[in-house]
């Protein structure tokens, strides 16, 4: 059962503390060697459709709408075996999901560690 799941951005300092780190951007992130993001995993099927993702434009406003549109997407055929993956991840006693997003309380990690919460 997962003690904690939490959730920051990529760029920020690993610590042991961490547990798995996934990676749930589509896009790797700028400026950022893949040797320095120090992942277990990188699950860029989990992320949103690039038309989600593009209408979202990270406009806090359109937070809500987000939030329920790619609740959805999660639930369809397309997100399937990468949302299973993440459940097996989150099996560990400690799980970071990370995104580039500077925003990270109104990004797709933030609504997939509580969908995580919710499932377990």
């Amino acid at each position: 059962m997962v003690r904690q799941i939490a959730y920051r951005r990529v760029y920020e300092e690993t610590s042991p503390q961490d547990g798995k780190r996934v990676l749930v951007d589509r896009v790797w992130p700028r400026g950022m060697r893949k040797e320095s993001a120090h992942l277990d995993e990188w699950l860029r099927d989990i992320a949103p459709s690039s038309e989600l993702r593009k209408w979202y434009g990270h406009e806090p406003s359109r937070f809500a709408e987000f939030r329920r549109r790619y609740l959805a997407e999660l639930r369809d055929a397309g997100h399937r075996e990468a949302a299973g993956q993440l459940r097996d991840l989150a099996g560990h006693d400690k799980l970071v999901l990370l995104t580039a997003t500077k925003d990270v309380d109104h990004s797709q990690a933030a609504v997939l560690a509580e969908w995580l919460t919710k499932k377990r």
